[in-house]
């Protein structure tokens, strides 16, 4: 089978996972088997972030790679083994994800309450949501009842995590294959509010991008050298970082939206929201009244997102680590 038709069955497979309606969710899904567990989730989450506030951006980001993938179902968590050396934790894309330490702290801490019964599954949902509460975000209503999935495969993350490297066209199409809107994705986007970015993603933005040594034109020339000044030249350079929104870097605002108007999106993938009609009338619209909107609407896109191919019911497993699945 040829790579493209690899890539049309992963994209067939995550729309029939998006269509999946989220029955077997409801709210308190532990009220009688786990009483205290999302209360745990919620300490244990705040311990952290209130450490290191960038963990915030990190669960999302996490939560969002996950449920790209197969659905939310945790698949994204399981570690590679001798056996499996390339789980979805190998992809490229996911090669910077940070969090993994607050989620299995959270399930530890779960499991000596109630062994076996809370899924790694739920735990990011609620820690995603948790997390950013606790930098004064948005806040949104969690379902519960997720079950965990029991594949990881790197060559599906791969195929199916939307790039930063993408232009909108191919954006709406990956989000549309997950059941999500245009307008889910210029607000799920708007999570780049916070945290950082890797300098070797840009780095050819910055310093080769039509392979002559030049930079993207449609940056602003003065961000450009802001970046340069951030990210070194160097190829084997895999640590330094800048931050998404340099304007309000810990604040969960609007101000990301602010600087793709004022042509400093970081990623391509930023940049390009002001190529398509509803995204870019959604951007201006997010400056002109100073987010007026925003956090009604990323609670909703969030609400969405987290239920996209959801295992409920007998489907799939209660891990008993995160980073493993039963044996």
């Amino acid at each position: 089978m040829t790579v493209q038709k690899v890539v049309s069955v992963f994209v067939i497979l995550g729309t029939l996972f998006a269509m999946a309606n989220a029955q077997g969710l409801k709210l308190n899904f532990y009220k009688s088997s786990c009483p205290k567990a999302e209360e745990i989730i919620k300490r244990v989450t705040e311990q952290y972030v209130s450490h290191v506030p960038n963990f915030a951006a990190g669960l999302i980001r996490m939560n969002f790679h996950d449920c790209a993938v197969r659905g939310c179902d945790a698949s994204v968590l399981v570690e590679p083994t001798a056996s499996n050396n390339q789980t979805e934790k190998t992809g490229v894309p996911n090669t910077t994800l940070r969090g993994f330490e607050v989620i299995n702290a959270i399930k530890s801490a779960v499991e000596k309450e109630c062994p076996g019964v809370v899924s790694c599954a739920d735990i990011l949902a609620l820690a995603s949501r948790d997390a950013i509460v606790t930098i004064d975000g948005p806040w949104w209503e969690v379902q519960t009842g997720r079950r965990d999935g029991k594949v990881s495969l790197a060559s599906e993350a791969n195929a199916l995590i939307p790039s930063p490297f993408s232009d909108v066209n191919t954006l709406k199409q990956n989000f549309a294959a997950l059941g999500l809107s245009a307008k889910d994705l210029v607000v799920l986007s708007g999570a780049h509010t916070i945290g950082i970015g890797h300098c070797f993603v840009i780095r050819n933005r910055l310093y080769n991008f039509t392979r002559v040594g030049d930079t993207d034109p449609t940056l602003s020339p003065r961000y450009a050298q802001h970046l340069k000044s951030r990210c070194p030249p160097t190829p084997t350079d895999v640590t330094s970082f800048v931050a998404m929104d340099h304007i309000t870097p810990k604040v969960f605002d609007e101000k990301y939206y602010t600087m793709i108007t004022q042509n400093r999106g970081l990623f391509t993938s930023d940049a390009t929201l002001l190529d398509d009609n509803e995204t870019r009338n959604y951007v201006l619209t997010q400056v002109q009244t100073m987010g007026s909107t925003f956090a009604k609407d990323f609670a909703v896109s969030m609400t969405k997102m987290i239920n996209i191919g959801v295992l409920t019911g007998t489907q799939g497993e209660i891990r008993n680590t995160c980073g493993a699945v039963n044996s």
